[in-house]
């Protein structure tokens, strides 16, 4: 486990993360929410259904691990359900997605912040990657949930840079 970051404080950023995306997002257009700044690029839109599929994923991941320690975990880029996530958005609403990403905050509090230091330290192989070797919950929670949650915002916040110039 990061000797420099606790659980709470990983909580706590992710939590920031997403009330920056959520605040940021329910300011804005419904043209520039849906806007693709490229064939290559997500849309706002693509980026919070993303979210609200990732990151559920994430902390079932989690759960496995806890529950069966050295089970294997993660996923490819070319996972169906999360290609899914971010095909045929124009049918998803805004504030239903919003208020998904809100419901998040609170799943991370409740599922992240009753975990051990020795849960946390556990470690269990990632699925298609052994160059990653085996990590531990902890790595689980702050690479593919905080730093991601925070990557998604940085994102947002470059789709907003380009449709200003």
């Amino acid at each position: 486990m990061s000797e420099t970051k606790t659980i709470q404080q990983s909580i706590e950023s992710i939590q920031t993360s997403l009330n920056q995306i959520i605040e940021t997002v329910s300011g804005l257009s419904e043209e520039t929410i849906r806007w693709n700044p490229s064939k290559e690029e997500w849309s706002i839109m693509q980026v919070i259904t993303h979210l609200n599929e990732a990151l559920p994923y994430w902390l079932g991941e989690i759960d496995t691990v806890v529950k069966a320690p050295g089970s294997q975990w993660g996923r490819g880029l070319q996972d169906p359900a999360r290609l899914a996530a971010v095909e045929n958005t124009e049918h998803q609403s805004v504030e239903d997605e919003l208020k998904k990403l809100s419901q998040i905050k609170q799943d991370v509090q409740t599922k992240l912040s009753v975990l051990s230091a020795d849960t946390l330290a556990q470690e269990s192989p990632h699925r298609n990657f052994a160059k990653f070797g085996n990590k531990s919950v902890f790595f689980i929670a702050d690479h593919f949930i905080d730093e991601h949650a925070a990557g998604h915002y940085n994102q947002i916040q470059r789709n907003l840079s380009k449709l200003a110039k």
